[in-house]
């Protein structure tokens, strides 16, 4: 799968499933830029990361939740590099609680981030995609997406408005011949499950048809096929990558 001439941006690449995907795309041949809204070292490791992997890229802070912010920051970045060909919209934020507990900041904020933020990017690179008449977005979706969960009103509603944004988006943009198409990572052994106790990995695991929690890595491999031209007759779809957790 080669990327080679290609435009990536990758929003939330500082770390975990983003800064995979963000090896991965550049080990392809794509110039990848990494967005992150905090965390400038863990940032600066992955694209230290992506020259190990022979590729080449930069940084780029601004919060997707932020209109202006992402809108004017996506701008400066087409004007720099004349294009782009790939929007990975991987940012998210997580504020889990009970309904009945569950404040209206958190609320806000986990839609701002995961579902506003991606309808942010998509339309900041829409147009730069129709007059390329080409280009390829992915969203980093969930399976509580498709399952829900308890204790995650919000993101799980963030991440099916990612699903529904997805499938609008692959109408609308196919007469230019971009595809529009989401992934929807399981239980990935990220910095979020590094914190479950022994116990709560067991009773997850015994839920997983494949025994395993996946890697960031896992998903990264389904971003990079959807990015690249192996994948130009799909679109509209959601793709899990769960282990078999939901099916």
């Amino acid at each position: 799968m080669n990327l080679k001439g290609k435009v990536a941006l990758v929003t939330g690449g500082s770390r975990g499933i983003g800064r995979a995907v963000s090896v991965r795309l550049a080990g392809a041949g794509a110039f990848v830029i990494v967005n992150f809204a905090r965390n400038e070292e863990a940032a600066r490791e992955t694209l230290r990361l992506i020259g190990e992997a022979g590729g080449d890229g930069k940084i780029a802070r601004f919060d997707v939740s932020d209109d202006r912010e992402s809108t004017d920051a996506i701008a400066a970045l087409i004007k720099e590099k004349g294009r782009i060909d790939i929007l990975v919209n991987n940012a998210g934020e997580s504020r889990d609680g009970l309904l009945v507990r569950m404040k209206d900041r958190d609320w806000d904020r986990v839609i701002d981030t995961n579902l506003k933020g991606a309808f942010h990017c998509c339309r900041a690179v829409a147009y730069t995609m129709m007059k390329q008449r080409g280009g390829r977005i992915v969203n980093v979706s969930s399976v509580v997406a498709l399952s829900g969960n308890a204790g995650q009103a919000n993101y799980s509603a963030s991440k099916a408005g990612l699903v529904g944004l997805t499938k609008s988006l692959a109408r609308e943009l196919a007469p230019r011949a971009i595809c529009v198409n989401a992934v929807a990572p399981g239980l990935i052994d990220t910095d979020m499950t590094s914190a479950m106790t022994e116990e709560q990995r067991e009773t997850v695991l015994a839920g997983i048809p494949l025994s395993r929690l996946g890697t960031p890595d896992d998903v990264a491999g389904v971003v990079l096929f959807l990015a690249s031209d192996e994948a130009g007759y799909i679109t509209g779809q959601v793709i899990g990558v769960n282990g078999g957790l939901y099916m």
